[in-house]
């Protein structure tokens, strides 16, 4: 925790930004240890280039906070009180001046952006996003043993999906089992709505799960993941239920190769829009560029989409101890879809998989 507030604190100096204000849940998280849902109530912390930080959040939560490992100065407040009068006064008494003000701006509600010009006489705004983002891309030790430990939880959830499936079951019955014993292994929360999808409602990439039944023949494509210590955990699996076509199998194999072509290409200095590019160039040449819509994958950390988007467009590179996902899909209507999905850590000699379920072609008998 104190070295990367110390980081945001260089930053803020070097940039000779006088207060940055956090107050994304996973921002706060990142510079806190503490996770929270705070709901409509303002938790924050406020950064200074020449003052000591401040955290501000619900009385009710200040116990957890500082069990968190939060060192410096701790606001509590009570339903009943103004937070901005509180953080109102706190800045005068320290007569702090703000002439440049960091803010998250993709998250930051406008509200408080209006409140916090009023209380510092209209500074001028810049985005923290960027060099917040740059912090978070890369995970240290402890980062990456927890998101090793919420990989392995999510292969457990697709094995016990797998063996969930049988003639009549409904989508919604194997999600519940799915969530079920994963809740019983202690997670609270998903890092996402967990897909169950048969058949044709596989061909839509973020289905919805529903009553639809599961029949032979029937693709099955699970998509889920887990929240452990703040971390989360995406993994996307595809079988067959009881018997497959060539045409199945064809699809199959097409995603799998560019999936793993694109995690041979994972490595320090790889640009990442050339990872996509990759996968759907064998995706195209096979006959189905169409059916591949969206991107190859996304970063992953404390939320389950953040930064850097795995698509063609991006033309940074890979760094050791990114940690994002490589889904290459296809989907065609009537007939379904296929994705494979895994969690990827890039090494000093190249990557390792995370997730590692696997993922050869399968028929579920």
């Amino acid at each position: 925790m104190e070295q990367r507030l110390e980081k945001v604190t260089e930053w803020l100096q070097k940039q000779d930004i006088d207060l940055c204000f956090i107050q994304s849940k996973e921002n706060v998280f990142y510079l806190t240890h503490f996770y929270t849902n705070p709901h409509e109530r303002l938790i924050g912390v406020f950064l200074f280039k020449e003052h000591e930080p401040f955290f501000i959040c619900p009385h009710m939560e200040v116990s957890q906070a500082r069990a968190a490992g939060w060192s410096y100065d701790l606001m509590g407040y009570s339903d009943h009180e103004d937070p901005w009068e509180l953080i109102k006064n706190r800045l005068k008494k320290q007569r702090i001046t703000v002439q440049k003000l960091a803010i998250e701006q993709d998250v930051t509600p406008y509200i408080r952006v209006e409140t916090l010009l009023r209380m510092t006489e209209n500074p001028q705004i810049l985005s923290a996003e960027g060099f917040l983002n740059q912090l978070r891309v890369i995970k240290d030790e402890k980062e990456i043993e927890i998101m090793k430990e919420a990989a392995k939880l999510a292969d457990f959830g697709v094995q016990i999906g797998m063996e969930a499936l049988k003639h009549g079951v409904t989508e919604m019955e194997v999600l519940a089992t799915i969530e079920f014993e994963l809740k019983k292994k202690g997670i609270r929360e998903m890092s996402f709505s967990t897909m169950v999808l048969f058949g044709e409602k596989s061909g839509d990439p973020h289905g919805n799960p529903g009553l639809r039944t599961l029949h032979e023949g029937d693709f099955v494509l699970f998509d889920l993941g887990v929240i452990l210590d703040g971390y989360c955990s995406d993994i996307t699996r595809t079988v067959v239920f009881k018997k497959a076509n060539e045409k199945q199998k064809n699809i199959y194999d097409t995603v799998l190769q560019a999936q793993m072509a694109a995690l041979k290409h994972s490595r320090p200095g790889k640009r990442i829009g050339d990872l996509d590019m990759i996968a759907r160039q064998i995706i195209t040449e096979a006959g189905y560029g169409e059916y591949f819509p969206h991107r190859l994958g996304h970063g992953l950390g404390i939320n389950v989409h953040e930064y850097p988007s795995m698509s063609y467009t991006n033309e940074e590179y890979l760094k050791e101890g990114m940690i994002y996902t490589v889904e290459p899909g296809i989907y065609v209507p009537s007939i379904g879809g296929v994705r494979i999905e895994d969690d990827v850590l890039i090494t000093k000699e190249g990557n390792e998989t995370l997730t590692k379920f696997p993922k050869e072609f399968t028929i579920v008998k």
